[in-house]
């Protein structure tokens, strides 16, 4: 049986090659590579190695070397498509029919991808002829050097001439490779005419479509080989076979938004260039890029048609992402493209973008918070439905949960946080904050006053004031929010007090030094007990170490929030009750569901919280 090459290359592409070797062989990690003693030969000391972004191993010992596909073959004996069908078990793939289609299909596409590479050295011959003149004129403006021109095998497609050119060739077989094209009428005619060429190869260099440029007013600029047996722009990213070496030897990918960015940046000296074809980025584009590099950068014009396709591009790579897979996001000044930013500035001006470039969750939260305001609880409510159902998309349960505690955080710092009012009377607590400068009490709802009339602090309310007692550094981005709370006037308001105060003279305060200033107010056998009568055992209820701080702190996050919102929530949904009963309206059913929802939402979040502090 024949199998196509695009299939097996799918294939090895899908699966890592270290953990089948792994099986077999003791591997270390040596830089990017893993290292171990060849199973191949006896040998003591290791000269085998394993390299998952090239996608083989090999022994500078007895010479082995192989794929995937060979290891299994010539380690563990297995038959070529046995090795194959349990690789293709392992990666979720179907393994193709035994058929003579298959046969053909796979003969077919070396056909093709032979009669495209004819056509791309056809295309260098005509830019460098005198019918190519106006392209190289182009070319010249543009600052592309003639070592580029070669390098990326740029050509022009006078328009007549190519099937001639590739005589030989049957029109269906030109058709199929998308050098020509077929009108309406059935007339045959060659795809590219006066346009700029830029081939396009796979990941092993192989040509399989082009991508033309107009050079006069005609549209499309830009025109693709049209998806067939041999092109999809779905899976292919221009440049790949180039900038792959360069990508895994910088540690870096970056994605710009066409050809001429890439060339122009390269003519600068920076290799690690890729460009979708005229689309926004693919999921299976996005997989290219991951293996590579673990975090490629994206970059787009600064204009709102660049930051929407940035945004879109986020929003796809979501559901993909994976524990140490994302994005970063450079965003190009205004009315720049990487093109023109280096013939501008250099190298280094580029460069500089790249450093600004901001991790993907950031860039998501500036996206959906820079242009609102969130003045009112509606747009506050609508920024955060928006930022969960962005998290919700994400596939793997932890990312999940750590960027839902992000976003949560950054909303309560953005819009939670306590604010003072001009004419906000000073708190009366002798604890003063920077400059000697009385902190100042939010103005409290109704529906808090009455909770702490009512009876008191809540468990919640106190398990936040021993999480401060323990970890008085949660107070420096949450110190606002928890000096609203509206607690009794009891041990936890005072406790509360004194931490917050002490936390504004000293940021980062630890628990040891905390001590000292419960010790001069007389509070810190007060905080003893509090903290011993304390029911919800959270974790950050107890002094953390630096290397748990991010978990701990996104679940005081967590308890914090539930704490402000559960009051207003109840509160809203009381009042939607007493509106719907009156008026029986389909409105107002609407309303008082979605706070239910709400509601529900808010204690299944409690609910987690405790239960993950119990199974620790």
């Amino acid at each position: 049986m024949s199998l196509s090459p695009a299939f097996l290359d799918e294939l090895r592409a899908r699966v890592a090659l270290s953990p089948v070797v792994a099986r077999r062989v003791k591997l270390v990690r040596a830089g990017r590579e893993w290292k171990g003693c060849c199973p191949f030969h006896n040998e003591k000391t290791p000269s085998f190695y394993v390299n998952d972004d090239k996608g083989f191993y090999h022994c500078f010992g007895c010479g082995a070397h192989g794929d995937v596909i060979r290891f299994l073959t010539e380690q563990e004996g297995l038959p070529f498509m046995e090795a194959v069908k349990q690789l293709a078990a392992q990666a979720g793939m179907e393994v193709p029919a035994a058929s003579p289609q298959a046969q053909q299909r796979s003969s077919e596409a070396e056909e093709l991808m032979a009669l495209a590479g004819r056509a791309a050295d056809w295309f260098g011959q005509q830019l460098a002829a005198p019918a190519g003149a106006e392209a190289r004129a182009y070319l010249a403006r543009r600052g592309v050097s003639a070592g580029m021109v070669s390098a990326f095998g740029l050509g022009f497609a006078p328009g007549q001439g190519l099937k001639a050119a590739l005589s030989g060739a049957e029109e269906a077989r030109m058709l199929a490779a998308g050098l020509l094209g077929k009108g309406d009428d059935g007339r045959i005619f060659e795809r590219f005419r006066g346009r700029l060429m830029f081939p396009i190869r796979d990941r092993r260099g192989r040509v399989v479509g082009f991508g033309g440029r107009a050079l006069g007013d005609v549209l499309p600029k830009y025109l693709n080989s049209a998806d067939g047996p041999l092109f999809d722009k779905g899976r292919l990213l221009y440049n790949l076979d180039r900038a792959g070496p360069a990508a895994r030897k910088a540690g870096r990918l970056v994605v710009v938004e066409g050809y001429m960015d890439v060339i122009g940046v390269a003519g600068a000296g920076i290799d690690e260039l890729v460009a979708p074809l005229g689309t926004a980025m693919t999921e299976a584009q996005l997989e290219l890029a991951w293996r590579l590099v673990d975090a490629p950068i994206l970059c787009f014009d600064g204009d709102a048609a660049g930051s929407r396709a940035a945004l879109r591009a986020c929003l796809r790579a979501l559901p993909l992402l994976a524990p140490g897979k994302s994005l970063q996001i450079a965003t190009l000044p205004p009315g720049e493209d990487p093109d023109d930013l280096v013939r501008r500035g250099g190298a280094a001006a580029f460069e500089a973008v790249l450093a600004a470039a901001a991790p993907l969750a950031e860039h998501v939260w500036r996206a959906e918070t820079g242009g609102e305001a969130g003045t009112s609880p509606e747009a506050r409510a609508a920024i955060r439905a928006r930022l969960r159902e962005h998290c919700e998309t994400i596939a793997h349960p932890d990312v999940r949960a750590l960027y839902r505690a992000d976003f949560d955080q950054r909303f309560d710092a953005a819009y939670l946080a306590r604010r003072v009012a001009p004419k906000a009377a000073p708190w009366t607590a002798p604890f003063r904050g920077p400059g000697g400068r009385p902190l100042a009490m939010m103005p409290v709802s109704d529906a808090l006053k009455a909770q702490a009339a009512a009876g008191g602090d809540t468990p919640e309310q106190l398990a936040l004031v021993a999480g401060l007692v323990s970890n008085p550094w949660l107070a420096d981005r949450h110190g606002e929010a928890v000096a609203g709370l509206m607690l009794g006037d009891g041990r936890a308001a005072r406790l509360r007090d004194a931490v917050l105060a002490a936390a504004a003279l000293t940021p980062g305060l630890e628990a040891a030094a905390l001590r000292p200033h419960l010790e001069a107010e007389g509070l810190a056998g007060a905080a003893d007990s509090l903290c011993r009568a304390n029911r919800l055992r959270m974790r950050f209820c107890v002094a953390a170490g630096p290397e748990s701080r991010e978990v701990l702190e996104a679940e005081f996050a967590s308890l914090l929030r539930c704490v402000v919102e559960r009051p207003q929530i109840e509160t809203a949904l009381a009042r939607a009750t007493r509106d719907f009963v009156g008026s029986g309206s389909e409105a107002d059913f609407l309303r008082q569901q979605r706070l239910r929802q709400e509601r529900d939402a808010l204690h299944a979040t409690l609910m987690r919280l405790a239960e993950s502090d119990r199974a620790d």
